[in-house]
């Protein structure tokens, strides 16, 4: 029976470790109503898949070599691809969470939750769906009722919030450039204004701001 007709979900996944992505392969082999229809180690063959496959749902994670889950978001909105996106993370911080849900992912799922999460996920998520773990629904509840003010990332836009992650991750302006296609001076000016934003004075203050706020690994 073919894929189209299977009446299954299908599903790529990308993820560089591989054990993780062993244990996500799994996960979907041993539920009967999900297919894997491929996996990648990193970004660039995520999109790959996403173009070729067309897939119901891309499971994936956040830092992977070569192009970021970050990245891949961002171009598959610049792209209007519309594949749902299920993001995997270590952090499970809301507004790192909604970053992504900002941008167009379709859920946030920690990589310590329950396969049952995994699997409810990836079948909501293809319905056309938003998918949340309840923690995270809570946590973003409390915020929105505490009516907190927003911490300094918050403020960044999405291709800020980009650029200030690679610069924490110890990239220069000119390597940045390069990985986004933009020119230097672009960068520079998003780094400026990230600082400014921020209230951060430098690169390595950036780099202290990431790793206290869980914004790298």
């Amino acid at each position: 029976m073919s894929p189209e007709s299977s009446g299954n979900i299908r599903v790529v996944i990308a993820d560089d470790h591989a054990i993780v992505r062993r244990g996500l392969v799994d996960i979907i082999r041993e539920t009967d109503d999900l297919e894997l229809v491929g996996e990648g180690e990193n970004g660039h063959e995520l999109l790959k898949l996403i173009s070729e496959v067309k897939p119901d749902v891309a499971v994936m994670d956040i830092n992977m070599p070569e192009k970021s889950g970050w990245d891949v978001m961002l171009q598959l909105k610049s792209e209007k691809n519309k594949t749902p996106v299920l993001v995997l993370s270590i952090s499970t911080k809301e507004d790192f969470a909604m970053k992504f849900i900002q941008v167009g992912a379709a859920g946030f799922l920690s990589k310590a939750s329950a396969p049952e999460q995994l699997v409810e996920a990836i079948r909501r998520v293809s319905q056309g769906r938003k998918f949340i773990t309840p923690e995270l629904a809570e946590q973003l509840a409390q915020q929105l009722d505490q009516d907190i003010e927003k911490t300094p990332h918050e403020r960044l836009s999405p291709r800020e919030f980009q650029v200030m992650c690679l610069l924490a991750s110890g990239k220069t302006v000119s390597v940045i450039a390069g990985e986004l296609a933009l020119s230097v001076p672009t960068i520079s000016t998003h780094r400026a204004r990230i600082l400014e934003k921020t209230g951060l004075k430098n690169n390595a203050e950036l780099t202290h701001y990431a790793f206290r706020n869980k914004l790298i690994e």
